[in-house]
């Protein structure tokens, strides 16, 4: 047993049984010995788990091509602002700062990092050092206002803590509470009168026994957002569905999953504040929250076409004319865009505040933002 499960068996004795949300946030959060706020928390290769900036840099020089069409559409500012939701060991902003140098965007642009972890804070500013005097660090949006530019974030809103559900009855809450120092689930009422109103929008009649999650955070986190966003565009880049997919029938126990040292497992009361939790985003609510702020979604699609529109096959091309590593190079990129992979699972939206019918080559392959309006059909 090590000091977070027994902080957290400590606090439901004392408090009574947490809601898996509060679980997952001490799990995650906790300033001493959550699983993001630990200094040796790494991603990639050498962590629990990989994302696309680790798998070649033509991920990250493709989103800043994307954001340097941003700044174009909205007139060239001489200020414009990209501020990246935790940007893990630095390869995004890394890679797109690199592909951007020789632009004339790179004069116009400042980079801010949102980064609560003060030990992988130090290694960016490490790895990133060649731009230290474009970036700069911040505990939360919340310290920025008057934002002209992009927020982008890439595996974010996954990794917010979640309230679990279960039909039995009606809708009740999955609690952790403790057992003989056994950690365990039972079910309650939930524990917010959100809930109700969360599956009243976005499901259909769930079936008894129906386990899944609701990430009502992402609703606060748009808020935030939208106050720190003057006039520009939010990026979202995650797993995830639209409610549709989200609540499917044969969906019935969740997306919640754990990684720990590239193993994937269902249970997350084992090495509590060592492995990481994470569910699947539902981007319908993300939509409608965002509107809900005055953030209009302009563009959804998967990564892979997202990408492709970007011009990555051309990329692919050049790399078979330069590169001494073509073949293990195209393996990488190739996790970025094939069905089965990262090009299926992960999904690109864009929200605009200020200038609603602009159009992004991003989208240009595929645009499915009006598959994020589609009712759940209930079940039969």
């Amino acid at each position: 047993m090590n000091m977070l499960e027994l902080k957290v068996i400590e606090k439901i004795r004392r408090e009574g049984p947490l809601t898996f949300e509060c679980f997952m946030e001490m799990a995650l959060y906790d300033e001493e010995f959550g699983y993001y706020m630990r200094e040796a928390t790494r991603i990639g290769r050498e962590g629990d788990f990989y994302t696309g900036s680790h798998l070649h840099p033509v991920f990250g020089i493709s989103i800043g091509r994307q954001i340097e069409e941003m700044w174009e559409l909205i007139g060239r500012p001489a200020n414009f602002s990209i501020v990246e939701m935790g940007d893990g060991e630095g390869y995004v902003c890394g890679d797109m700062l690199g592909g951007l140098m020789n632009s004339d965007f790179f004069d116009s642009l400042d980079y801010n990092i949102i980064e609560r972890n003060p030990a992988m804070r130090a290694r960016q500013k490490k790895a990133l050092h060649r731009f230290s005097h474009k970036i700069k660090w911040f505990s939360t949006i919340n310290d920025l206002s008057g934002i002209t530019g992009c927020i982008f974030s890439n595996e974010l809103l996954d990794a917010f803590p979640v309230h679990i559900i279960q039909m039995k009855s009606g809708l009740k809450e999955v609690y952790v509470t403790v057992d003989d120092d056994v950690i365990k689930e039972v079910l309650g009422p939930p524990g917010t009168d959100d809930l109700e109103e969360y599956f009243r929008e976005n499901s259909a009649g769930l079936q008894e026994g129906y386990r899944t999650e609701a990430n009502l955070r992402a609703r606060q986190w748009l808020k935030d957002v939208s106050n720190s966003l003057a006039r520009g565009f939010v990026m979202t880049i995650d797993y995830g569905y639209s409610s549709r997919d989200y609540y499917f029938q044969d969906r019935n126990r969740g997306t919640l999953v754990c990684y720990h040292r590239h193993q994937v497992n269902d249970d997350p009361y084992r090495f509590i504040g060592e492995q990481d939790i994470s569910a699947h985003v539902n981007f319908t609510s993300v939509k409608k929250w965002g509107e809900q702020f005055g953030l209009n979604t302009i563009g959804f699609c998967n990564q892979s076409a997202f990408l492709i529109s970007l011009g990555i096959t051309e990329a692919i091309e050049r790399l078979a004319a330069t590169s001494a590593d073509y073949l293990f190079e195209l393996a990488r990129i190739k996790k970025l865009i094939l069905p089965g992979g990262m090009g299926e699972s992960h999904q690109v939206l864009v929200q605009v505040k200020g200038d609603n019918d602009l159009k992004l080559k991003g989208f240009t392959m595929k645009n499915r933002v009006e598959y994020l309006d589609r009712r759940p059909e209930a079940y039969l």
